[in-house]
């Protein structure tokens, strides 16, 4: 296969933007499922093995939020903490953390010249590059735990080609299709890759599919499930976790909105107890960890005289949760929805749920690779039952001044859809004067 060449001459400082560009050109799709090529690449890095205890987390939904419980955990312990994750939102270090921090441009393009040298002809995508420089990166901080988020599926994802000491799987339902299947149980199948022979796993999901309980059986891993080895009790304000012997109680809820937030913690508990005798945590700690965990575009709102709501949600399990946090609170005079979404989706579904929620459809082109044109959700929305009033834009960030320009107090503004949508506006937002126009507010996770 030819090569593209190196976006500078050897030798000459390569800035991260370089480095992502040239990647992407790199391999001939954006996404190709396989280990063997990765893992060739981290056997000569000598990644293969490393020292630290090693968490990977799958799931449909409720990754995010589980890679991010268990870091402020962890963190809050004492413990020397690393992350991968994806996609970002802003900016692309927010995939790789160390000590809760992004790790800074020179660190990550350093850890991509190792990558590139190792790799000679073996042709990588932009998530195996990525996937390997946080490997290297860990190996040269060596934290105590380290959490791995899958990319997609699990069983040919990039992450999988190291051994977990536990494995977490989250929330499971339709997404990806056209790699991982069309059903529960094809898409289950896929995440149970991630499971290791001998190994303990926790699954936070509350109806397994058939498939993944099989190949656990025929695995021998100890996998243990929300409502059989572990459990929670939901007390308004406060919650509780037990399993076996073990009793948490009057815990506060997580700083994270959704009641469906409780599974992801319970989950997180288990992995917790399953490795307290490598990293113990206490009682407190675990309560700390829970008051002020954070994550942006998961249900992050800005309060003021118009309400801003964000959500990365772009699937139709996702989009039904965001709808149910949407109708637990105080209802708005007026609701605007920036939608942005990539092609791949499933827009029916997201649209319908979201329909009898909004008052005006501010419908954006994605600019990327697999994103919809505001022509495509155009057609859609021409099927949905109510036929709010909708406009087409080139760009979220059209879409977005527009909605900001139209709303008035009393009014609330939705961005959904895409991490790439919400990203898009949250870099907008990085200007203080952008939030101006809201009105003074404040930002809450809650």
């Amino acid at each position: 296969m030819a090569q593209s060449p190196m976006p500078a001459a050897a030798g000459v400082r390569r800035s991260l933007a370089e480095w992502l560009a040239w990647q992407a050109a790199l391999h001939p799709v954006e996404i190709e499922l396989g280990l063997e090529r990765c893992r060739q690449v981290a056997e000569r890095l000598g990644l293969l093995h490393p020292h630290y205890t090693l968490i990977t987390v799958a799931g449909t939904n409720g990754k995010g939020s589980s890679v991010a419980m268990l870091d402020t955990t962890y963190r809050l312990a004492g413990y020397q903490v690393g992350t991968y994750t994806s996609p970002h939102l802003v900016r692309y270090n927010e995939r790789i953390k160390l000590a809760g921090e992004a790790v800074d441009d020179e660190r990550i393009c350093r850890a991509f010249a190792q990558v590139e040298a190792a790799r000679g002809e073996i042709p990588l995508t932009i998530f195996e590059f990525g996937t390997l420089a946080a490997l290297v990166i860990f190996a040269e901080a060596a934290p105590q735990v380290a959490i791995l988020e899958v990319g997609m599926g699990g069983r040919l994802d990039a992450v999988n080609i190291l051994d977990a000491q536990v494995a977490l799987i989250a929330t499971l339902d339709i997404d990806h299709v056209e790699w991982l299947g069309h059903t529960r149980d094809a898409i289950a199948r896929e995440k149970a890759g991630i499971l290791r022979r001998g190994r303990p796993a926790v699954c936070s999901d509350p109806a397994v599919p058939a498939s993944l309980l099989d190949y656990a059986s025929a695995q021998a891993v100890p996998l243990a499930l929300l409502g059989v080895d572990y459990h929670f009790n939901d007390h308004g304000e406060r919650w509780s976790w037990w399993s076996g012997a073990v009793l948490l109680s009057d815990l506060p809820r997580p700083a994270l909105s959704g009641t469906y937030q409780l599974r992801n913690a319970a989950g997180v508990l288990k992995v917790i107890d399953l490795l307290q005798s490598r990293h113990p945590v206490n009682p407190e700690q675990i309560a700390a960890a829970l008051h002020q965990v954070r994550l942006q575009g998961r249900f992050q709102r800005w309060l003021g005289p118009v309400e801003l709501i964000l959500d990365v949600a772009h699937n139709a399990q996702a989009v039904r949760a965001f709808a149910a946090n949407l109708d637990a609170l105080p209802s708005a005079t007026r609701t605007h929805v920036v939608l942005g979404m990539l092609r791949t989706k499933d827009r029916v579904a997201v649209m319908r749920t979201l329909d009898p929620r909004v008052d005006v459809w501010h419908l954006a082109t994605v600019d990327a690779a697999r994103g919809a044109c505001a022509a495509e959700l155009y057609e859609t929305w021409r099927g949905l039952p109510r036929r709010r009033p909708a406009v087409c834009y080139e760009s979220v960030a059209q879409a977005w001044h527009a909605a900001r320009t139209q709303a008035v107090a009393g009014e609330r503004i939705l961005v959904v859809g895409s991490f790439l949508t919400v990203g898009e506006v949250l870099r907008d937002l990085a200007a203080q004067s952008e939030l101006a126009a809201l009105g003074a507010g404040t930002w809450t996770h809650s």
